[in-house]
């Protein structure tokens, strides 16, 4: 079955230059039926990326742009009125479909995002006194634009915790943007085809979960989430004061279904220290919270899960 995965790849990058970590990412999310936060400028085919993956899956696909104005009946639905039948009836939003992008979700305020982030980890919504199942495959994929814009919301520290990975996109490098321009130029658009289905992509998520991971390995996973919550304990006793709130018990279990994951995407049958260790940042980055201390020095969270990897003895 990774032969299908390899195939996907392809597709998507008949469209898609570069953003090899974006892409793989997305991979990740369906493989563990995670949500990925993906943070960057506008402009960076995030959009483009979702939707090439759904074409190439044959999955429904749906686009909400969240703006200040937005109700939570937007994203879930409501009852309407029909005159004809004197009833009201339910009108489904647009989170019944397979893959969902959250266009700027910091744009809209809270309780919007509650309504999606809620329906994200129930995976289910209530609309009157109806509850409705999503069905499977369900990923969210919500895009934020970085923190120093105006005009957004930072997401609640509990709602970030419900994203399996944040992601940092970044800019293409030269070459790829210069294929970029002239595909556009020359109009180079090549079509995708649908080289799987969601019965191969539940074979897939099967297959991971059967991914071996060695017993020393879990505790190695464990060993690098306490490390963010008692530093001091791992040699990193100078970064204490800089470490608002650790990691939360989500961060153990979600590094150790991606590390499984990526082990999977690069062929192999058992999870090795480099497939967790190349999760890291992904799973943790938006979870670690630092405090005021840190952010006065420019201490990221990126850079104490770096002193975190180095000071966590492998197996």
């Amino acid at each position: 079955m990774s032969e299908k995965l390899t195939q996907i790849k392809k597709e998507m990058q008949k469209v898609i230059v570069g953003q090899e970590e974006m892409i793989n990412s997305l991979l990740i999310g369906l493989l563990c039926e995670g949500h990925i936060l993906l943070e960057g400028v506008p402009g960076l085919a995030k959009t483009t990326t979702v939707n090439t993956l759904a074409k190439a899956l044959g999955l429904e696909f749906k686009r909400v742009q969240f703006t200040p104005d937005l109700l939570p009946s937007d994203i879930i639905g409501t009852e309407i009125y029909d005159p004809k039948s004197n009833e009201f009836k339910v009108k489904r939003g647009p989170i019944f479909t397979n893959l969902l992008l959250a266009d700027e979700i910091n744009r809209a305020p809270a309780k919007v995002q509650s309504a999606l982030l809620e329906a994200m980890q129930e995976r289910q919504v209530t609309i009157a006194d109806e509850t409705f199942k999503i069905q499977r495959p369900f990923l969210t994929l919500a895009t934020q634009n970085p923190i120093e814009q105006e005009g957004a919301y930072q997401l609640p520290e509990a709602q970030l915790d419900r994203f399996m990975l944040k992601i940092v996109v970044g800019y293409n490098t030269k070459e790829e943007e210069i294929e970029i321009v002239t595909r556009i130029a020359e109009g180079k658009f090549e079509e995708i085809n649908n080289v799987a289905s969601a019965e191969d992509l539940a074979k897939l998520q099967k297959e991971v979960k059967n991914v071996h991971i060695d017993e020393e390995l879990k505790n190695y996973i464990v060993n690098l989430i306490f490390a963010t919550r008692e530093p001091e304990n791992y040699g990193l006793a100078h970064y204490k004061e800089y470490i608002q709130y650790g990691a939360s018990p989500r961060a153990s279990i979600n590094l150790f279904l991606a590390s499984k994951a990526y082990a999977y995407l690069r062929e192999k049958d058992h999870v090795t220290p480099v497939d967790i260790a190349s999760m890291c940042k992904d799973v943790l980055r938006h979870r670690v919270i630092m405090s005021y201390e840190a952010e006065a020095e420019g201490i990221t969270s990126d850079e104490f899960i770096e002193k975190v990897l180095e000071a966590v003895p492998l197996p």
